[in-house]
């Protein structure tokens, strides 16, 4: 039974939204905020969440976790665990924040800014 298992599902399928959902946490690590839609910054939000608290216990094994869930990008899992991870060793989680900004003018889709705090 799927109880309290919802997901957002962001109308795509479970390849697809594995690969989006994949891409926007390595930009929110890589460049600490990025604007997106609203509903796509509250699907990568407990993504990365995540991610953080995984990296702040700095072992080989959360270090294969890490390059597992992010597509095996070097690049970005050190410096998750090497700049992102210690500047929030001390919080006990709350490591993103989500900022309205409005709508697009294109199609009024509410877009947000999605920040490591």
């Amino acid at each position: 039974m799927r109880h309290q298992k919802t997901r957002h599902k962001l109308s795509r399928d479970s390849a697809h939204r594995k690969a989006l959902l994949q891409n926007l946490s390595k930009e929110v690590i890589e460049h600490g905020r990025i604007k997106t839609t609203a509903a796509k910054a509250k699907a990568v939000k407990p993504e990365v969440e995540k991610l953080i608290t995984l990296a702040k216990d700095d072992t080989l094994h959360a270090r294969r976790q890490a390059l597992k869930k992010l597509g095996h990008d070097e690049f970005i899992v050190g410096k998750l665990f090497s700049d992102v991870a210690p500047r929030f060793a001390t919080r006990p989680g709350g490591y993103t924040r989500i900022l309205k900004l409005g709508p697009r003018r294109s199609d009024s889709t509410e877009m947000v800014f999605i920040e490591l705090v």
